[in-house]
């Protein structure tokens, strides 16, 4: 196995599911994005640090992993195709363009398999949505993250969605929950602080 599980590093600063997924890839809106999904790993290691699998899950996900090679392929695979969709669709509302009919088909595949995985459960004086658990299921994570896109893209929060305004392609997304909406960096300890630095020096040039 390529990938340890404790050596993965990813970033939570969407302020949502799906745009946490949708920053798996780094410098996604440069000429050349990093892939961060590599193996299934990868994406099983994300999950966890989502809080979607516990340690036990991935442990047993990767070892089914290692003798359903084509599962994998086709899940890691699936996982790229639902990430790139979310993305896409994003930034495209981000700059006021319709998004692709082939974003649309991708999305709407996962999220289909997705919903076939919903239940709604009784929970004290009313119910509560889950998603089966258990099993090997390696698209497993994916569900709760199409859904999440589903939600965000159809709620009034849709409009608060923005994209990390670094000059060098950085092209994480979040949702920008400030007063005045004018939240610009991925980070302020990032990128923020870059562009911080550039201004201060531009000054004192």
């Amino acid at each position: 196995m390529d990938s340890d599980l404790n050596s993965l590093d990813f970033a939570f600063i969407g302020g949502a599911l799906c745009l946490d997924f949708a920053n798996t890839a780094d410098w996604h809106a440069s000429p050349q994005p990093r892939e961060r999904l590599k193996h299934i790993a990868d994406l099983l290691i994300w999950g966890r640090m989502a809080g979607l699998l516990a340690e036990a899950e991935v442990q047993a996900m990767l070892q089914s992993s290692e003798y359903q090679l084509q599962k994998a392929h086709i899940a890691l695979k699936r996982a790229i195709e639902l990430r790139e969709a979310i993305y896409h669709i994003f930034v495209r509302h981000i700059r006021g363009e319709n998004p692709s009919q082939a974003e649309i088909k991708s999305f709407n595949a996962m999220l289909q398999r997705a919903l076939c995985h919903l239940h709604l459960l009784p929970e004290g004086a009313g119910f509560v949505r889950c998603w089966e658990i258990g099993g090997e299921e390696l698209e497993r994570v994916l569900w709760p993250v199409a859904w999440s896109a589903a939600e965000l893209l159809t709620s009034d929060l849709l409009g608060r969605v923005g994209q990390c305004a670094d000059d060098r392609g950085c092209g994480y997304l979040f949702l920008d929950t400030s007063r005045n909406r004018t939240r610009r960096w991925c980070s302020m300890e990032g990128c923020g602080n870059r562009a911080k630095a550039l201004r201060h020096y531009a000054r004192k040039s």
